[in-house]
């Protein structure tokens, strides 16, 4: 069973008391549980990590080559408009990713709408709250059965 690994960036751990008005009022545990619900109902496992810290999160994605991670949902945060470093690891690591992002990043400020990893990623969700996590995680399920089935 192959395992999926969702990834949060900087300030995520705030999710729930952080600009609800922009974020919502969900926080980051039931998010990742309500992940965890849904890729043990497909039948996979489900590994979740936060950080602020940038080689943290990219020493994540490099430890994802040694294991069974098959496929990272990640909300890089603003990590998403900086982070080279970032963006190479997950290319290095060269598994499908999806880009999550809990607001509708271009109907905000327009720096927001540059991605550094929108086009390496297979998909990009954004604006639909903690809801985009779960949409992301089976679609990652269902493309981790068609990848199983195909081969």
């Amino acid at each position: 069973m192959a395992t999926i690994q969702l990834i949060h960036g900087p300030n995520l751990n705030l999710l729930g008391s952080r600009e609800p008005v922009i974020y919502g009022h969900t926080g980051l545990a039931e998010i990742e549980q309500r992940c965890s619900t849904a890729a043990t109902a497909r039948g996979f496992k489900l590994q979740s990590m936060q950080s602020n810290a940038e080689h943290e999160l990219i020493e994540a994605v490099q430890q994802t080559a040694a294991t069974d991670v098959g496929f990272i949902v990640i909300n890089p945060a603003a990590f998403t408009h900086t982070s080279v470093a970032l963006r190479d690891a997950l290319a290095a690591v060269g598994l499908p990713f999806i880009e999550v992002h809990l607001s509708n990043v271009f109907a905000r400020e327009p720096f927001r709408a540059e991605s550094y990893f929108s086009d390496l990623a297979v998909g990009v969700i954004s604006g639909l709250g903690h809801q985009g996590y779960e949409y992301a995680v089976e679609w990652a399920a269902q493309y981790l059965v068609a990848a199983e089935r195909d081969n």
